[in-house]
């Protein structure tokens, strides 16, 4: 797969067959689109596109908006480049192209500029100024200008229809199984460790207290969860408890991301981890003393031991 970046990069000369969304997460309902557009494109003998955004198109135009992003455009062009695509066009959105009409962006953009010939656009989805026109608008523009336009069909599952407000709606429940369901694959943080208070380590249980530095990143309600850790530049992925929350039973104030990764020796300060969720075991709640606390946290321990040695 290529990737270009509209404006900087020249996209690969071709007549191509493209689809267009933000795709934040790239979950199974997405795969199911591009795998639409992969089999229309081949029969027609066309290449695949996928286009997407550097940043979500409505921070644009409400600049005070603040995303809860599934994934990071690196992320996201990873798992597209997994479903094997020719090209992967990324658009710098910016108001010059928020003003644009759906006429005038599949005539300037998608024809002119990056060769479409045919367009598959999702169930739900709408581009162009104010996203005031439809899927039969585009489809008339589409015979004006040489587009063949088609809708594609939505994928559902036992009666669930995935979407990306879905898989945010089961993460920020804490619903971890689930939403790994709707991705395909269980949902992961990636941040820095930094010096916390060590409180861990006075429980028998030291933690790496990990620091999102990704803008807008979705975390996972407040709770305990069964995890699996990977550092950066390692390629071995180690067994842990992750607890986010508040602390409460030492009067937290902020909230922390802290997690026990079993079997691990070594040095992490300042080494990026990354996190799997895997199952939420508990909700996070006060305790009467540390004590107490840490007989949970053994059995914490234990229940995730079991949960992950079936994963």
């Amino acid at each position: 797969m290529k990737t270009v970046f509209f404006n900087d990069d020249r996209v690969p000369a071709g007549h191509y067959a493209a689809t267009i969304g933000f795709f934040d997460g790239v979950h199974r309902g997405h795969r199911s689109l591009i795998g639409q557009l992969k089999q229309a494109a081949r029969e027609r003998g066309l290449q695949t596109m996928v286009i997407t955004f550097a940043q979500h198109p409505r921070q644009v135009v409400q600049p005070e908006w603040q995303p809860q992003l599934l994934t990071t455009l690196e992320e996201k062009a990873h798992f597209i480049e997994e479903t094997g695509i020719d090209v992967l066009v990324v658009l710098r959105f910016d108001r010059q192209m928020a003003a644009l009409s759906a006429h005038d962006f599949m005539q300037r953009v998608l024809r002119d500029e990056l060769g479409v010939q045919l367009l598959l656009t999702g169930y739900d989805n709408r581009f162009g100024h104010n996203r005031e026109e439809g899927f039969q608008d585009y489809q008339r523009y589409g015979r004006e200008m040489g587009i063949e336009v088609l809708c594609g069909q939505p994928y559902s599952e036992d009666g669930l229809r995935f979407s990306s407000s879905v898989v945010r709606q089961l993460i920020g429940d804490g619903r971890m199984a689930e939403a790994a369901r709707c991705l395909g694959r269980p949902y992961t943080v990636t941040g820095r460790v930094v010096h916390g208070e060590q409180i861990g380590r006075t429980l028998g249980f030291p933690t790496a207290n990990i620091r999102v530095e990704q803008a807008g990143r979705l975390l996972p309600a407040n709770g305990v969860y069964a995890v699996s850790v990977r550092p950066a530049e390692s390629e071995q992925t180690y067994s842990g408890v992750m607890n986010i929350g508040m602390r409460p039973t030492f009067s937290g104030h902020e909230r922390t991301l802290e997690v026990n990764i079993f079997d691990f020796i070594g040095n992490l300060y300042d080494r990026q981890l990354t996190v799997a969720f895997i199952e939420r075991l508990r909700e996070e709640r006060h305790f009467d003393s540390p004590a107490a606390l840490t007989e949970q946290m053994k059995k914490d321990a234990e229940a995730a031991k079991r949960i992950l040695k079936n994963c």
